[in-house]
């Protein structure tokens, strides 16, 4: 029987002459998967790193200093750009991040000609006036970009979008001539651009934010103020029972209302010691508008008031002297106030009056539980110089009770848009002076009725402000009434 020969055995020493193993199919996709997940590991980390700097960084200039280093990381690219919008047209370059320092120069004399050029063509004409970059300006400002870099760079350019207004662009770039701009690098640097709006959308929330504090606090400072320029409480005048409220619409309202004592010493002072048998003065008024604005008006009203009431002139002729001082003001400001002003004398019970076109109180009187409206002639405070304004007077006689209000009063409108109007307080007002024993209890009343008709909870939407002044027996009226009598 013939042998077979074996087949030789490979050696297992090391044979440098010996070719390299051949790759196969199965360990190259290995590899590539591998790097794969690298590069995507990468990008995640890239991405969060840039997700936790939002969060984190409370200057928006540090922020950004990072836009255009993401961008070319998460690319593989060569650098990035950063350009923001201004108001007023202007473009500017925010930050560049460049791997080479040549690349980085040419990049930048490319971006300030190419954005010199636009930002001179979009000059505004006058100051303050706002020039968005218009579509074309923003394709044009693209072409210049690639036109000054050259064809040997790759760029791509896409918007930082902030309330669906463009605010800027983001550049990324690259020297590298096999380099192309997949779909899915174009998502990434579109994601960075989308975090750029978002901090910039913020930045300018927190300002937003830090201003409405302020004003806020302003309001509040405002809304005290005006509150201590009100009365704290009603003074005690005697022959009257008195009970008073303002009730705002915002924090700072336009409706006024004071007691002003004839007296310069009584004026000065705040504190209440008794009952005063000297003559008072009982006003209320209403600026037009609301808010901050009608509530400087009714400060300053407030203050020439008070000098002209120490004058000691009629109602009428203060109401006059009043109008010509303050309509230089009020025709600068388009503004004008509704005022009615009284004079109680509780010696003879005369109650003296002029209007300002406000709206007339009401005057229940006890004896013929019947309700009179106490009204002059005159036109509105601020609106014609020339204005005269007429006087009246009423004897206030025990159990008589006067109110004083606003429009906010009859103003008030319900969810079917029905108004108060004069009628229904004319009603509740009828009802109060039968059932109610004394100011505060009318006042309350009065109040409850408005709520209960514009919803429990709904708020109104203008000032309120009720006087109810009821007059008491005195003895020294009484008595002189009797001497006058004889």
């Amino acid at each position: 029987m013939t042998a077979v020969p074996l087949p030789r055995q490979p050696s297992q020493s090391s044979d440098l002459s010996a070719p390299a193993p051949e790759i196969t199919p199965v360990f190259a996709l290995k590899e590539l998967v591998a790097r794969l997940n690298r590069e995507q590991h990468k990008i995640q980390d890239l991405l969060s790193s840039l997700g936790f700097a939002l969060r984190s960084f409370n200057n928006l200039n540090q922020f950004l200093e990072l836009i255009p280093l993401m961008a070319s990381r998460v690319t593989d690219c060569d650098g990035g750009a950063l350009l923001l919008f201004k108001p007023n047209g202007q473009v500017r370059l925010e930050r560049l991040h460049c791997q080479d320092n040549r690349l980085c120069q040419d990049v930048r004399k490319a971006i300030e000609a190419t954005t010199r050029q636009l930002s001179a063509a979009l000059t505004p004409s006058k100051p303050g006036e706002i020039v968005p970059l218009s579509a074309s300006a923003i394709a044009e400002l693209d072409r210049q970009m690639s036109f000054c870099l050259g064809t040997d760079v790759q760029v791509f350019g896409t918007a930082i979008l902030v309330k669906n207004l463009e605010r800027g662009r983001l550049y990324v770039f690259s020297r590298d001539a096999q380099y192309t701009w997949t779909e899915t690098r174009q998502k990434l640097v579109r994601l960075v651009a989308d975090q750029t709006a978002v901090a910039i959308e913020n930045d300018e929330l927190t300002v937003e934010l830090r201003k409405k504090e302020r004003l806020d606090r302003e309001l509040e400072i405002g809304a005290e103020i005006q509150l201590q320029l009100l009365p704290r409480q009603c003074p005690k005048i005697e022959g009257l029972a008195l009970a008073a409220k303002c009730q705002t619409a915002n924090r700072v309202g336009g409706d006024y209302y004071d007691f002003i004592p004839a007296s310069y010493d009584r004026a000065r002072s705040r504190k209440e010691v008794g009952c005063e048998s000297g003559r008072w003065s009982i006003v209320i008024g209403d600026v037009m508008g609301k808010g901050v604005p009608a509530g400087l008006i009714m400060t300053m009203t407030r203050g020439m008031l008070r000098a002209e009431v120490l004058n000691g002139h009629s109602p009428a002729r203060i109401l006059q002297h009043l109008n010509r001082v303050m309509y230089a003001d009020l025709e600068n400001s388009n503004r004008f106030v509704t005022l009615f002003y009284s004079e109680f004398n509780p010696q003879t019970r005369i109650l003296s009056y002029s209007n300002a076109a406000h709206n007339p109180p009401l005057l229940w009187q006890a004896a013929s539980h019947t309700i009179k409206r106490l009204d002059t002639l005159g036109m509105l405070i601020g609106l014609d110089a020339e204005t005269q304004y007429q006087d009246a007077q009423v004897r206030l006689e025990p159990g008589d009770t006067l109110i004083y209000y606003t429009d906010g009063f009859t103003d008030a409108a319900n969810h079917n848009g029905e108004r108060f109007d004069e009628e229904n307080l004319v009603q509740a007002f009828q009802w109060a002076c039968q059932y109610c024993d004394d100011p505060q209890e009318i006042l309350d009343y009065l109040f409850e009725q408005v709520q209960t008709f514009i919803g429990t909870n709904k708020r109104n939407s203008d000032d309120m402000t009720l006087i109810v002044m009821q007059a008491r027996a005195t003895s020294a009226a009484d008595s002189k009434a009797a001497d006058s009598n004889d």
